[in-house]
């Protein structure tokens, strides 16, 4: 009998390790939502200073970058996602990158309300396995009563 109550805790135990890996994957989704969400407000803080014939640093890759001069400030290319851009007034620019931000805000929620069920399952695991550590310990019990 103990055997079982030993495979049952074996099983608790690979979900309640399974529920800690995936708090974690959702931990960095959440830390990486909410960098993204600090870039489009750093972006949007450069639409009010951009001004055309200034100059600015365009990011080439590997912390590498080329200055650049701005032909136009209030044309601003923006990502729509999915590869697609388009050309936008300062306005239409802050706007889009607003819904941007609203978009991850929602997500950072259907995140965290996941993070909750996860928490509410592990606790109902960890109830199990106190269960099952006892009634283990009743059978180890009876078992050396038996035995006397």
């Amino acid at each position: 009998m103990s055997i079982g109550g030993g495979g049952q805790m074996q099983a608790l135990q690979q979900e309640m390790q399974a529920l800690a890996e995936r708090q974690e994957e959702l931990d960095e989704e959440i830390e990486s939502l909410q960098e993204e969400k600090r870039e489009i407000d750093e972006a949007i803080e450069g639409l009010d200073v951009l001004e055309t014939g200034g100059t600015v640093h365009v990011p080439l890759g590997g912390d590498a970058f080329v200055r650049a001069t701005i032909e136009d400030a209030d044309e601003i290319v923006v990502s729509l996602g999915a590869n697609f851009a388009a050309t936008e007034d300062r306005e239409e620019a802050a706007s889009t990158l607003e819904t941007k931000k609203e978009r991850l805000d929602e997500r950072i929620e259907e995140v965290r309300e996941e993070q909750s069920e996860l928490e509410k399952q592990e606790q109902q695991l960890e109830q199990e396995a106190q269960q099952a550590q006892q009634q283990m310990l009743q059978q180890q019990a009876q078992m050396q009563e038996d035995q006397e």
